[in-house]
C-alpha cells in the first residue's frame, strides 16, 4: 500500500524556525518516506532514523523541522487531507450543506478512507500521537465546525444551550462509523444529512 501526498500541504511550510528558507524537496522526501514507512512497518517499527534514510536526508535535517516522532507522522498525515473551509451563508442549513458536501468529496474516496484508518489506528495505538494529532490538526477542525453552529446560536436557529461540543462530537462519530463500518450503498452525504436533521429536532428552535 502506497499513500501519495498532496504536495501543495508544502506550500505552507516553507520556512525554517530560523527563518531560512527551508528545502521544500527535503520536506517532501520526509513526508513521503515517512508515509511510505507507515504503510509497510507501521508506526510502532518506524524510527526517526529510518525516515531519514528512506528520505535521503540526516537526521539532523528532521530534527530542525520536527521535535520527535509524532509531529512527522502527524503532518504526513495530514499532507493527504484537504483542508475543509468554515463557511458563511448566513444559514444553518446553508453552512451545513456544504459542509457536508466538501466533507464527502474529501473523505468518502478510497484515499479519504485510508487516511482515516491510518489515523485511527496510529492514535488507538499511540496516545502521543493521538494528543500530538488533537493539537496541531483536528482541534482546528472542530474549532471551524463550532463556528459554524455559535453563528446559528446567535441567529436563534438553534437553541442557545446546545452543547457544541458534543454535537461535534455526535456528528465526527457517526461520519466515521459511516465510512469505516456502515455497508450501505446510501451515499455518505444522505448519511449525514439525515443525521443532522435528526440532531436539529432535538436543538432547533422551530
Amino acid at each position: 500500500m502506497t499513500l501519495l501526498r498532496d504536495d501543495s500541504f508544502m506550500s505552507k511550510q516553507i520556512h525554517s524556525i530560523s527563518g531560512r528558507p527551508r528545502s521544500i524537496h527535503a520536506d517532501q522526501a520526509i513526508l513521503q518516506a515517512t508515509l511510505d514507512l507507515l504503510a509497510e512497518v507501521g508506526y510502532q517499527s518506524m524510527s526517526i532514523e529510518a525516515i531519514a534514510a528512506r528520505a535521503k536526508v540526516g537526521k539532523t535535517t528532521i530534527y530542525r523541522r520536527y521535535t520527535s516522532k509524532e509531529e512527522i507522522v502527524a503532518d504526513a498525515i495530514e499532507s493527504l487531507r484537504e483542508d475543509l473551509s468554515t463557511p458563511d451563508t448566513g444559514s444553518f442549513w446553508g453552512d451545513m450543506d456544504i459542509l457536508i458536501e466538501n466533507a464527502g468529496k474529501k473523505i468518502n474516496s478510497p484515499l479519504g478512507r485510508q487516511t482515516l484508518a491510518l489515523i485511527i489506528s496510529t492514535a488507538s495505538s499511540n496516545p502521543q500521537f493521538a494528543e500530538v494529532y488533537w493539537k496541531r490538526y483536528t482541534q482546528v477542525r472542530r474549532e471551524a465546525f463550532a463556528k459554524v453552529l455559535e453563528r446559528a446560536k446567535f441567529r436563534g436557529e438553534i437553541h442557545k444551550d446546545a452543547d457544541i461540543d458534543l454535537i461535534i462530537d455526535l456528528v465526527s462519530g457517526s461520519l466515521y462509523y459511516a465510512l469505516i463500518f456502515k455497508l450501505t450503498t446510501e451515499p455518505v452525504e444522505a448519511y449525514m444529512h439525515r443525521t443532522m436533521d435528526l440532531l436539529l429536532k432535538g436543538i432547533s428552535t422551530g
